[in-house]
């Protein structure tokens, strides 16, 4: 049997960054992407969401790609979003999404800066945050 470990922080926004994810809706939503994962075998370490996009620490498994968990957690969620039909217009999850790599040494700091979302984002924008992890991780 093989072994491996291999944790990745990912963070996807809606379509064009809009802030149409509500307070009310977002642990409905938090739920349904967990258990979602779950069904399908998805290791979601921590999810946490804001407005307008996610962060999520998952463990990837030895056959799982970046790629196709992404499609996972994404298409199928926006799917269920939209056949819930709570949403003022139909909903899309942006294309893009960033997928970096994370040191079992720092799990649980990327876990807290999940867990604190609201709090982080009273200090700086979505858009501030995505130029930050462009040039952290030299995209």
């Amino acid at each position: 049997m093989s072994y491996t470990t291999i944790w990745l922080h990912c963070v996807w926004s809606t379509k064009n960054r809009e802030c149409i994810i509500s307070n009310t809706f977002r642990p409905v939503l938090l739920k349904h992407i967990r258990q979602k994962a779950s069904d399908k075998g998805i290791i979601l370490n921590y999810i946490n969401l804001h407005r307008d996009h996610v962060h999520a620490l998952i463990n990837l498994g030895r056959k799982q790609t970046i790629a196709d968990v992404m499609q996972q957690l994404k298409g199928e969620s926006s799917y269920w979003i939209n056949k819930m039909n709570v949403m003022p217009v139909k909903f899309y999850w942006q294309d893009d999404y960033f997928a970096v790599s994370v040191s079992q040494s720092q799990v649980e700091r990327v876990r807290e800066y999940i867990k604190n979302q609201d709090e982080h984002h009273r200090k700086i924008t979505w858009e501030e945050e995505v130029d930050q992890f462009l040039k952290r991780y030299n995209f």
